[in-house]
């Protein structure tokens, strides 16, 4: 067949519709779409059904599942539909029941994901290195992925070689590799990923293939090609948890018009942009209003060529049309997040010319609810890893003298910030690993570390106390340490200045607008001492010579090799003061990673607190400042978040486009 290599519109083609009729409908969508519209291109749309003529085919898509097998978390169990009307949702085993429902009788139907689909943060999948989310996506029929920010929280390395192709990462069946529900090794995704914009910022190339080409059958068995490209969230490489210093992601517009211009030369007659950004549109998950966000601005700027607009990343809610540069509706969409919804777009195709007849589009999204009888072989899958989870959770890894507390000393000092510190330089200075390949500058071994115990802003590291456990002998188990610090973050060395490491001891204190004198205390790592002036002024409290790393004074001009977690280097808690930082190495994730040290480190015993003294502090006029300890970031109906959701939110950068509203992930 000749497939045709302009960018006409489809409707110019079309057998049952004027190009009057379109473009009068056309215009009420192009004046209306800001305060949301039905998700039909087109009143004639609502026959699409009877179009015996043209190709039907079946786009089912889920975003953000970010490893929730049993059940969306606290409030995002509930979202709210048409009408007002509430459903409970979430779980992968009813998605699955709900997929097979929604394909029967489909001859032509393809199942993806926009992204964040693992980087799990329930236990039962984030303990087990994703792979009960591969597992439950694998026996689902995910078709193919786009690259969201959290498929990047290990190394580009890990995503093609351990989550695509089953190479173990890095010892197998006890970092990963694990038997999954049906008695075999984990082999990887039975499908792929993509992203067009996400390249090595040593030589710009991408780090996963740009685009997939699906194939669909006429009546009459000839093919048709759909084209599918992929976008990530623009700086997903800057993020703290996907921070990557080796990549860079490049605009996304201009990279999806280039690939779609490429794609339309190759004779290919439909495109999808399915690209790992959001928006939010009100608060009915199937409509959309008053939208606005990064991805509707690229919805209305990108290429007429793509038919159909696939997004993720916000964990928001909408089903809309909104028009392309040539005035054309097209589908806008987000399937929520944590497994609440299954967004289904129909495509009508030409059979001669291969392109979407546009009229007949219709896009629905469907809660994912749980009154309906789950699927056994999904359930299957829920219900073993959850008791290997509960196993692994038991496991024994190490053992403790005694108990490890956040209380602070008059200094703000704490054996479990200590334990946090030491930790810290632990992991900076570990060699490095093969498969974390997207540093840009060599492996140089830290010197000292900074951890904030109790951060200006966003949230601590240290998620609780490592209480001995007396009946068990001290034992400290995987679950328990997986528990104690992390956020999904990883350790990263960078080289910094002494008077960076000075200043950012400055930046302990802040004076609120009442007066009050504030202190958020960093924990230093056990090679480093210092002394602070209790009568001292804010940012006038720390002299630099009164600072040791290693017994010798700190030098203001001098060079050092730091560890601390990413979100510290990156300001998210509010110590700027190392922002600038130089040729930084990513390390492991924390939880993994604090794991990891107390597997080496074997028997784990408090330090005396004497890292940190407070000078005159019981002097006239001296104070040592309020600790505030971070809040619970909370959803709507009062239940916590989970912790590196609860990170990001609170982090201290800029608020989001629509009055403080942030992308959560």
């Amino acid at each position: 067949m000749t497939r045709p290599t302009s960018t006409a519109r489809p409707g110019a083609s079309s057998q049952r519709l004027g190009r009057r009729t379109f473009l009068t409908a056309l215009g009420t969508v192009a004046a209306t779409f800001a305060t949301g519209v039905a998700a039909r291109a087109t009143d004639d749309a609502r026959d699409a059904a009877t179009a015996a003529e043209y190709v039907d085919v079946q786009l089912l898509n889920i975003t953000d599942l970010h490893g929730y097998l049993q059940a969306a978390p606290g409030g995002d169990a509930t979202i709210t539909g048409n009408g007002g009307r509430t459903y409970t949702v979430g779980g992968v085993a009813h998605m699955a029941a709900h997929l097979a429902r929604l394909r029967a009788g489909r001859a032509n139907s393809l199942f993806f994901t926009p992204g964040d689909a693992f980087a799990g943060w329930e236990f039962d999948a984030a303990a087990f290195a994703d792979e009960p989310t591969v597992e439950a996506l694998n026996r689902m029929g995910l078709d193919f992925a786009t690259a969201g920010n959290h498929e990047f929280d290990k190394s580009p390395a890990m995503l093609r070689r351990h989550m695509e192709q089953g190479v173990p990462f890095p010892v197998e069946g006890r970092d990963a590799t694990f038997t999954d529900s049906s008695g075999a090794r984990f082999h990887g995704c039975d499908f792929r990923y993509h992203s067009a914009n996400v390249v090595r910022g040593s030589d710009g190339r991408t780090v996963l293939p740009a685009y997939n080409i699906e194939t669909v059958r006429t009546a009459a068995g000839q093919e048709l090609r759909i084209g599918f490209v992929h976008l990530t969230a623009l700086g997903t490489e800057l993020l703290p948890g996907s921070y990557q210093p080796g990549l860079t992601t490049l605009d996304q517009v201009a990279t999806a018009d280039r690939y779609a211009a490429l794609l339309k030369a190759r004779g290919v007659g439909a495109l999808v942009l399915s690209v790992h950004d959001g928006a939010v549109a009100g608060a009915d998950f199937n409509s959309g209003s008053d939208p606005t966000g990064p991805a509707l601005d690229l919805a209305l700027r990108v290429s007429p060529d793509f038919d159909a607009i696939v997004t993720g990343h916000w964990h928001s809610r909408f089903n809309m049309m909104v028009p392309d540069p040539d005035g054309v509706p097209r589908p806008f969409v987000e399937a929520g997040c944590h497994g609440q919804l299954i967004n289904e777009i129909n495509l009508r195709l030409d059979p001669v010319t291969g392109q979407v007849v546009r009229e007949l589009t219709v896009s629905t999204n469907h809660p994912n609810t749980r009154d309906i009888a789950p699927d056994p072989d999904l359930k299957e899958v829920v219900d073993y890893w959850a008791g290997q989870a509960a196993a692994r959770d038991a496991a024994r890894i190490g053992r403790q003298t005694g108990s490890f507390r956040r209380t602070r000393d008059t200094a703000g000092e704490s054996t479990m910030g200590d334990l946090a510190a030491d930790w810290a330089l632990w992991a900076g200075r570990r060699p490095s690993d093969p498969e974390n390949d997207a540093n840009a500058h060599p492996n140089v071994p830290a010197q000292l570390a900074l951890v904030a115990a109790a951060p200006r802003v966003g949230q601590a590291v240290i998620a609780g106390d490592l209480v001995r456990d007396a009946a068990s002998g001290g034992a400290v188990t995987f679950g328990r340490a997986w528990r104690a610090v992390g956020y999904g973050n990883p350790v990263v060395t960078a080289t910094v200045t002494g008077r960076q490491i000075h200043d950012a001891l400055e930046q302990q204190w802040t004076r609120a607008a009442s007066g009050e004198l504030l202190f958020a205390p960093l924990a230093v790592s056990r090679n480093v001492r210092y002394t602070f002036d209790a009568r001292g002024g804010v940012g006038d409290r720390v002299d630099p010579a009164d600072v040791f790393i290693d017994g010798v004074p700190l030098d203001p001009a001098g060079s050092y090799r730091l560890a601390a977690p990413s979100y510290t280097f990156l300001a998210c808690d509010g110590y700027d003061a190392l922002a600038g930082f130089r040729a930084p190495y990513r390390h492991q994730r924390d939880f993994e990673s604090f794991v990891a040290y107390v597997r080496e480190t074997g028997t784990l015993t408090p330090a005396p607190l004497d890292r940190v003294t407070a000078a005159h502090a019981d002097r006239r006029g001296a104070e040592v400042g309020t600790v505030r300890e971070p809040g619970p970031v909370l959803h709507s109906d009062g239940s916590a978040t989970p912790r590196p959701q609860a990170a990001i939110i609170a982090a201290d950068r800029p608020a989001g486009i629509r009055a403080g509203y942030r992308p959560p992930c």
